[in-house]
């Protein structure tokens, strides 16, 4: 689906920062079929935008490995958009949360503020001007969700409710655990679930699921590039099909088949 504007309060972008760029690019653009370009962006910097057919998918970029340390790891960033990112970051203060970095302008292609909620997780919240985020979106090549693991659920409900206007309403995973849907408006915005005890030490953080064509055949390829799949196949009714992987790099996030005739 090509997208045109993102609305207020909605998942709008992704980026992971990773020490070996070449291996990342190679990654996903193998993996989603995608095109990447290269862009300068400050001394020794370089923002690697992934896009499908023109239109923008998500993007790459490097960092050092102190800021790889300070960060805990490389983690896959979700942005949502706001109408006002200043505003946006005095209200998460308000509500418990942490200025990370910004509000700050990123060129003329939006404002940026990065923020962590009070349960540990970071998040951007973003403000377009010349770029609305991604312009593709829920396809294969493309973002088709994110999603919140906490240590407090209760206490990200408040916070995110008071932030970005989200409904919480209570479902179960695959295999019957709890989960948190939130809606903007009646629409789908994004996840949420407990960390369980079993998944070991992991703090708070956001995770992204991306569109692939064939589930079966891209978790062959990821094991081909050095990824691992670490969950079985999930499936969720009239949504899709999906598994968590860990990629090249080391990153976490989940591949989806999306059913037919979804979204």
């Amino acid at each position: 689906m090509d997208v045109a504007k993102h609305q207020p309060g909605m998942f709008s972008w992704a980026d992971l920062p990773v020490l070996d760029i070449d291996k990342a690019q190679d990654f996903y653009t193998r993996l989603l079929g995608l095109n990447a370009t290269s862009n300068p962006v400050g001394p020794d910097m370089t923002y690697v935008m992934l896009d499908k057919a023109g239109k923008s998918s998500c993007a790459l970029y490097q960092v050092s490995e102190e800021a790889m340390k300070e960060r805990g790891g490389p983690w896959w960033q979700s942005y949502f958009t706001v109408e006002d990112v200043d505003a946006s970051a005095e209200k998460a203060k308000t509500l418990g949360g942490t200025i990370v970095y910004g509000p700050v302008d990123v060129f003329d292609a939006g404002r940026i503020a990065i923020v962590t909620d009070p349960t540990g997780a970071v998040f951007a919240v973003w403000q377009p001007k010349a770029n609305i985020g991604a312009e593709v979106f829920g396809e294969p090549g493309a973002l088709a969700w994110t999603e919140l693991y906490t240590h407090d659920v209760d206490k990200a409900t408040a916070f995110y409710g008071g932030l970005f206007g989200w409904n919480p309403n209570a479902t179960t995973t695959p295999d019957g655990g709890a989960y948190t849907m939130f809606d903007l408006g009646g629409q789908p915005a994004c996840g949420m679930m407990a960390i369980r005890q079993e998944w070991g030490e992991m703090p708070s953080n956001w995770s992204i699921y991306l569109a692939v064509e064939d589930l079966e055949t891209s978790l062959k390829l990821i094991e081909e590039m050095d990824g691992k799949v670490v969950s079985p196949i999930m499936e969720v009714e009239n949504v899709g099909r999906f598994s968590f992987i860990q990629d090249s790099t080391g990153a976490y996030l989940s591949v989806i088949q999306i059913a037919q005739g979804s979204g």
